[in-house]
């Protein structure tokens, strides 16, 4: 299978890994909570996501102060859980009940 992307596309000309994209912090590992929430792989979010659902701000401690990142990550994949038990056809091996 390999052969024939090769063979389709060509050589690659740049490769940047998942593992460069998280040291370098365009992608942000939640692999943990999502273990937790029932993932068997890996998961990551990118920066623009974190930055803009997760990570708590001292301006969102002055709004409010019964959340923090844990939390919001948490209702992140509360929700996409949601959303794959309405799809059950969809869900595959990448997922426990």
């Amino acid at each position: 299978m390999a052969d024939e992307i090769k063979n389709f596309f060509g050589n690659n000309i740049h490769v940047y890994t998942r593992a460069q994209a998280l040291e370098d912090g365009v992608l942000v590992d939640v692999s943990e909570t999502a273990r937790k929430a029932g993932f068997k792989i890996p998961v990551a979010l990118t920066r623009a996501v974190w930055d803009q659902y997760v990570k708590w701000t001292d301006e969102d401690t002055n709004k409010q102060t019964n959340q923090d990142e844990g939390g919001r990550l948490w209702d992140i994949f509360s929700m996409l859980i949601f959303a794959i038990k309405m799809d059950r056809g969809n869900v595959g091996p990448l997922f426990t009940n």
